[in-house]
């Protein structure tokens, strides 16, 4: 359906009825893809609610329908194309959005494009401006000076509860099973003083846990060769450390948790570690390690060597014995052999992470390692993933059991006569296990409460609620 026209008020006259007031503009959106494409989003329904669009709940309201997408991976791909198929099915005025959008079709030309001629525009990444200028051209509205005021943190699409602070876009790693930047282009690295103003609106507002995310946050201000801005009229470097300083420090005076994400293992990653210590911010490391062979590394094109990597986890633990470390894996990338493979299963028992994803690789479009040989049927790559997780499984247990008997404090995501789910500070929302908390009348979604753990499985825990002492 075609949205409905929009004319300009009249002044009213002395005497005469006030004017009717104009329905605004509504505006559906899907969010695909990761937190970066999240915040993307937050961004962009933060803009259309300041401009006095609103937000539709579903296809059949929406005068238009915005759609950020996500183009990593193939099954991204497809859940990306078949969202936009169902919006044009179910709207027909669709605008495109997200790395997908950036993605060459074959022969030329974008992908989305090619795929669905019937969308409105098409645009990459962190594209803000771009995506106003189309929602301006196919669904313009008046100017409003009643609108109301947007808060100051912005609109958000996660809970009230937590939010991720985007401190970079871009990436200057080329790795070779990764198209990132080539969607998202090198690093670009947001002011310290800018990050923290935001991280301080969004507690103020009562946010509770800071999920610091980016491509690189290891990399966080190198292209602004750590160049000074200022924090509250104080002089300070635009760099990971310090940034991790303002943060645990905003947070300390709110109650609130700061986790870092994706943090690849360089040396100076040690110089946060003081501050976990500290409880300023929270002993959680994200690092993407990837693969643990010399040669498969290299073949990733991957910035860290696997023997370097076990000693740094020793290091870290020694610092902060409550670490937990998260991360991801590759199997089955081309060119790896068994005895590679069995070299990761060593490295991964040997290193006992707490919390580790693994894909079976998979071939992107555009990425340098399909060019390289060796690839592996995909029934090897599907069985060693299984095998890595089944060790996994074994390794997570076994952490998890020591948590047993403890008392930990927990955020509390959600609540209801039957419980709660919650999360301790090793586990990150969406992608981590989580505390079933048994009922009790203090749990709200968004406070902190003590929790006594009773047991543990492979992913999560379960306990009850213990009074403070």
């Amino acid at each position: 359906m075609p949205p409905a026209s929009v004319k300009r008020p009249r002044a009213a006259s002395a005497g005469s009825p006030a004017p009717t007031p104009i329905a605004a503009p509504r505006v559906g959106f899907v969010s695909l893809g990761c937190p970066k494409a999240l915040v993307d989003s937050e961004q962009i329904v933060t803009q259309l609610r300041a401009e006095g669009y609103e937000i539709a709940p579903n296809y059949r309201e929406s005068d238009l329908v915005i759609v950020n997408t996500c183009g990593f991976i193939d099954d991204a791909v497809r859940e990306s194309l078949d969202a936009i198929g169902e919006a044009l099915a179910e709207n027909g005025k669709v605008i495109v959005t997200g790395c997908l959008g950036a993605k060459p079709g074959e022969g030329g030309g974008g992908l989305v494009a090619q795929a669905h001629p019937g969308v409105l525009a098409v645009t990459g990444p962190h594209a803000l401006g771009e995506v106003m200028g189309h929602v301006h051209q196919h669904l313009p509205r008046p100017h409003d000076p009643f609108t109301d005021l947007v808060p100051e943190a912005g609109i958000k699409l996660t809970p009230r509860h937590y939010a991720y602070l985007k401190i970079s876009e871009g990436c200057n790693h080329r790795c070779s099973f990764c198209i990132i930047p080539s969607m998202r282009g090198d690093l670009v690295s947001r002011p310290i003083g800018e990050v923290v103003r935001e991280a301080e609106a969004l507690l103020k507002s009562g946010v509770k846990e800071l999920l610091v995310i980016s491509q690189d946050t290891s990399a966080y201000g190198v292209d602004l060769r750590y160049r000074t801005d200022f924090v509250g009229g104080r002089p300070v470097r635009t760099r990971m450390t310090e940034l991790c300083q303002e943060l645990g420090a905003l947070a300390r005076s709110h109650d609130a948790w700061v986790r870092l994400h994706y943090v690849y293992p360089y040396p100076h990653v040690d110089e946060v570690l003081p501050l976990m210590a500290q409880g300023l911010i929270l002993p959680y490391l994200d690092v993407p390690f990837q693969h643990s062979h010399p040669e498969v590394l290299r073949r990733m094109k991957r910035p860290a060597s696997g023997e370097r990597n076990i000693e740094r986890i020793r290091g870290w633990r020694a610092a902060v014995p409550q670490l937990t470390i998260r991360s991801t894996f590759i199997a089955g990338f081309p060119g790896e052999t068994e005895a590679q493979f069995e070299d990761l299963l060593a490295f991964l028992k040997e290193a006992q992470l707490d919390r580790v994803g693994c894909f079976a690789y998979s071939p992107v479009a555009g990425a340098s390692a399909n060019e390289l040989d060796g690839a592996l049927p995909e029934a090897v790559r599907e069985a060693r993933r299984k095998r890595f997780m089944a060790v996994q499984q074994r390794i997570s247990r076994k952490r998890l059991r020591r948590h047993v008997g403890t008392v930990q404090r927990v955020l509390i995501d959600a609540a209801g006569p039957e419980g709660a789910h919650a999360r301790t500070m090793s586990d990150a929302p969406e992608i981590d296990g989580i505390v079933h908390v048994a009922p009790h009348p203090s749990l709200r979604p968004g406070g902190f409460v003590q929790v006594l753990i009773e047991a543990s499985d492979a992913h999560d825990l379960s306990g009850r609620v213990v009074e403070r002492t």
